[in-house]
């Protein structure tokens, strides 16, 4: 149960960035948005919580800004026109078998 947690908190940590990035307009704040942030940010903390009751720390830690991280940029790229560069995408490949790695270690 543990590694559905972490992976439900990686997916919380896409979350926020999404958040406060449509959080900030030219016409100001949008607080539903800075509100789904800060949902976000609670809720990944907490599932980090439980998951490392049985994954070790450092693993979890890893893994779960390895979801953040990978997922924010390929949200990035997909809704929000960032840059999609052959480097970036293997870059995040090379994030993802790290993740992978630690996983079967």
């Amino acid at each position: 149960m543990a590694w559905v947690y972490l992976l439900l908190a990686g997916v919380c940590e896409i979350g926020w960035p999404i958040g406060l990035k449509l959080g900030w307009t030219e016409q100001g704040i949008r607080w539903l948005w800075v509100g789904f942030a800060v949902l976000c940010l609670t809720a990944s903390g907490i599932l980090l919580f439980y998951a490392q009751r049985d994954i070790p720390m450092g693993t979890a830690y890893a893994v779960w800004t390895g979801i953040g991280a990978v997922g924010a940029f390929l949200v990035g790229v997909w809704f929000f026109g960032d840059a999609g560069t052959m480097v970036r995408f293997v870059s995040a490949g090379l994030i993802v078998l790290g993740i992978v790695g630690l996983k079967m270690g």
